[in-house]
């Protein structure tokens, strides 16, 4: 199989469900970004992301003395400061994607983590023995929930060909091969429109 390349490096908050929690995160990530030179210039300022975290801190304070609404109050100021680390995150982001060599360790540097990178595997043709003796796997890339696919094998380096039975899915299995042998396959998409070219064949020493 193939793989594709990764996605950009992208920051990630992952913030804490606890209020105590979320304001020591959000303490964090501001020191991380006071005097770093890789962010001259916030959005938002770090003085506003810093007074949302203070009004949170007093309103924690309000809702621990049950005060009536004070609950309420709190929820409002904690919803305030993850918009202002929401928006914060995306300056960084819009740093990290003008230096990608660096990416990485600009995120890091703002005290936010590293989202994980994904790798895509994108399936290619291929051939592979099957569970029981004389028999074979063949894996193809999907052509759609629509398509259908023909396959055909070769015992003479691919200078004939025989049909096999079509499938829905883009594989198959066949079995009872005489082990020893070599067999090239090769398989084509059938779309809306038609059937698509041959497949480059694929070969396999049958065990």
């Amino acid at each position: 199989m193939t793989t594709t390349n990764t996605h950009r490096t992208t920051a990630a908050l992952k913030l804490p469900t606890a209020i105590a929690a979320l304001i020591s995160t959000a303490r964090t990530i501001v020191q991380s970004m006071t005097g770093n030179g890789s962010f001259p210039a916030p959005e938002p300022a770090l003085a506003t992301v810093t007074a949302a975290i203070n009004d949170l801190e007093t309103a924690e304070v309000s809702a621990r003395g049950r005060t009536k609404g004070a609950v309420a109050a709190r929820n409002q100021k904690r919803a305030a400061l993850v918009t202002l680390l929401d928006e914060l995150k995306a300056y960084v982001q819009k740093v990290a994607d003008g230096d990608p060599t660096h990416a990485p360790a600009v995120i890091e540097s703002a005290g936010m983590n590293l989202r994980k990178a994904v790798v895509r595997v994108k399936r290619v043709f291929a051939a592979k023995a099957g569970a029981v003796s004389g028999a074979v796997e063949l894996l193809a890339p999907s052509a759609g929930h629509r398509a259908s696919y023909e396959w055909e094998y070769s015992t003479d380096g691919g200078k004939t060909w025989q049909l096999m039975p079509a499938t829905l899915q883009a594989k198959t299995t066949t079995a009872g091969l005489p082990v020893g042998s070599t067999y090239a396959f090769r398989y084509r998409p059938v779309v809306r429109t038609g059937a698509l070219d041959w497949s480059e064949p694929v070969s396999i020493l049958i065990k």
